[in-house]
């Protein structure tokens, strides 16, 4: 059964000009205990009193396991869009350090499954969906230790400016030949490209990989219609169902 807590923000950074990143603490002092993927639920209330809520998957690098396989962490972090009239964005996009909100959770299965046996895994993603595989770094650099593995990241931006976390990804990848990080700019390329960009959507970039049953298992987070035309190509490729898991994220007024 999920908690109910209080967050209180402690600190907060402008990721790109339409994204913010915050990181909370629980006001109960207790650490969040989670599988990375997994997602939180603020709460709160529109002007006319109703109540509602909006998830964000919880983008934190845990610094390791509790006994019952969790991941614990104190600071508890995510990323927020900005939307246009959002209720969301009014609450969050306005929050000021030390400000408290309802939250509940942990929620969710898009974690990555210990019984996946496959060698290349192909994590998709566009906008803040690039959060969860931010918080299971962890998780693949123990993948990865173990020899035999490769784990690659398409992650779909407009321009270099909103590649969310990319230099932090692009440093995993330098420390980590086994992780493999492809910033794919639909709009503008970066100035000075780097090795790994590409050209293009990420469904798109993903068909230049060959997708194989035998080989892949894929993960897709971020804008319906990416997750959806991947979702496609990946079927077309031969790839089962049951070795694609996806998460949609829609933007919520």
């Amino acid at each position: 059964m999920a908690d109910h807590f209080q967050l209180r923000l402690v600190d907060s950074v402008m990721l790109a000009p339409a994204v913010r990143h915050l990181a909370f603490e629980r006001v109960d002092g207790q650490p969040l205990a989670f599988m990375p993927g997994q997602f939180l639920q603020v709460h709160f209330h529109y002007d006319d009193g109703s109540a509602t809520k909006r998830s964000y998957s919880v983008a934190t690098v845990g610094g390791g396991s509790s006994p019952n396989g969790l991941t614990e962490v104190a600071r508890i972090e995510i990323a927020v869009s900005y939307v246009q009239g959002g209720a969301a964005t009014g609450l969050l996009g306005g929050l000021e350090t030390g400000g408290v909100i309802e939250a509940s959770g942990p929620y969710g299965r898009f974690c990555l499954q210990q019984t996946d046996t496959h060698p290349r895994y192909l994590l998709l993603a566009t906008g803040t969906g690039v959060t969860p595989y931010r918080a299971m770094l962890p998780q693949i650099e123990k993948l990865l230790a173990g020899g035999g593995r490769e784990v690659v990241l398409l992650y779909g931006a407009r321009n270099e400016g909103e590649l969310l976390y990319g230099e932090e990804f692009e440093a995993f990848a330098q420390r980590h030949p086994g992780f493999i990080f492809h910033g794919c700019l639909s709009r503008q390329p970066r100035a000075t490209p780097r090795p790994g960009d590409r050209s293009g959507h990420v469904q798109n970039v993903l068909a230049d990989l060959g997708p194989h049953p035998e080989r892949d298992i894929a993960y897709l987070c971020g804008n319906p219609n990416m997750v959806d035309a991947a979702f496609t190509v990946l079927k077309e490729f031969g790839l089962p169902v049951s070795q694609i898991r996806r998460e949609k994220y829609i933007s919520s007024r």
